[in-house]
């Protein structure tokens, strides 16, 4: 990632849980087979700042709380700028590979399932979004991140180039 990542404190967030997957998953032992949950969560304040968690438990209750926590733990912020994104994207984590687009005004949100839950949490409104290769929900969330966390303003921009913001766009 060219761009450095921009932790969020949680303190004074309101923020929003969705639920992007719940797997049982089974331990085969000499007992026999032992089931547990695994549940992968988007939590956001749906206004920049977004994270996701993984948690892991015998009940689902437990791992959705677990996975709430784990999320709260690992928020960063996204510039959204008027409701969209400011410019288009493409990520790759492990098969799954999204590619985002900026849409106008009144567009919504037009991605799938674990790309919305994502793009939604972040308080992005109007997006063009493709997911190809594997829709693995972990590896789609963790692809969506990326592509979210590679995203630059023109303020960041301007800053990293030491010039104004007039010279981002004229220059």
């Amino acid at each position: 990632m060219s761009s450095s990542i921009r932790k969020v404190k949680t303190s004074d967030l309101e923020l929003k849980d969705r639920l992007v997957a719940i797997q049982r998953v089974t331990k085969v032992t000499k007992g026999g087979r032992t089931f547990s949950f695994s549940a992968i969560v988007v939590v956001g304040d749906e206004n920049g700042i977004v994270g996701y968690g993984l948690g892991k438990a015998k009940e689902v209750t437990t791992a959705i709380s677990k996975g709430i926590d784990d999320a709260k733990k690992n928020l960063v912020k996204v510039p959204v700028y008027k409701g969209t994104i400011p410019h288009e994207q493409s990520a790759k984590f492990s098969g799954a590979r999204v590619f985002i687009k900026p849409a106008s005004h009144g567009t919504g949100v037009k991605a799938g399932g674990a790309m919305r839950a994502v793009l939604e949490s972040a308080g992005v409104t109007d997006v063009l979004a493709k997911s190809k290769g594997s829709s693995n929900p972990h590896n789609l969330v963790k692809a969506t991140m990326v592509a979210l966390l590679e995203l630059r303003d023109a303020y960041t921009i301007a800053q990293h180039r030491n010039i104004s913001m007039d010279k981002v766009f004229n220059g």
